[in-house]
């Protein structure tokens, strides 16, 4: 239930923590892309995706190693909260030879003190390319969205193709980025 209190975006109609509602449905405006969704940070209103991507690549663990332990609802909540953050990695991911990791100005956040569905902060957009690298951002959300396929390979085998695709750009991305420093 952590989880869907940390959710930002148009929040599902299974959303059990009724309390919160949509936010942030603006979010990747500022670059002419679709951000929302993903996961807030620690009770901010930020997105860092160094953290998310982590988060979103064990709970997938999690789901591997102990979903066969888990009973039918924990495991359908399991799934639906890896798929909150893998859905919106491939987001993060979607133009070619950029990946987005952050959104939202984190010493503006932590001067305000609001709940997600009142903020008035700005939220922009803070991108890796090839003049701003970030290899673990983009290796760690590789691996979420790397271990989110295999999560879901018995599931969705589209949906698990997909994410795989998208995790071999993100590390042959980060790769480049490596490599470009020689």
């Amino acid at each position: 239930m952590f989880f869907e209190g940390q959710r930002s975006g148009k929040l599902p109609p299974t959303q059990r923590l009724t309390w919160r509602r949509d936010s942030a449905l603006k979010d990747g405006s500022d670059i002419g892309m679709d951000l929302v969704g993903g996961y807030y940070d620690a009770g901010d209103n930020v997105k860092f995706h160094l953290p998310m991507a982590w988060t979103t690549t064990m709970i997938g663990w999690s789901v591997l190693e102990f979903g066969n332990k888990m009973g039918y609802p924990d495991l359908r909540h399991s799934l639906d909260a890896l798929r909150w953050g893998t859905d919106y990695f491939l987001k993060a991911t979607s133009v070619p030879d950029r990946i987005v990791a952050q959104v939202a100005d984190p010493v503006l956040d932590h001067d305000c003190w609001e709940r997600p569905e009142d903020m008035d902060t700005p939220r922009n957009s803070y991108l890796l390319n090839a003049s701003h690298p970030g290899s673990e951002v983009a290796g760690e959300i590789a691996a979420a969205l790397a271990v989110g396929a295999l999560a879901f390979r018995k599931i969705s085998p589209s949906y698990t193709k997909l994410l795989l695709n998208r995790a071999i750009q993100a590390s042959w991305w980060e790769c480049g980025l490596i490599f470009s420093f020689f």
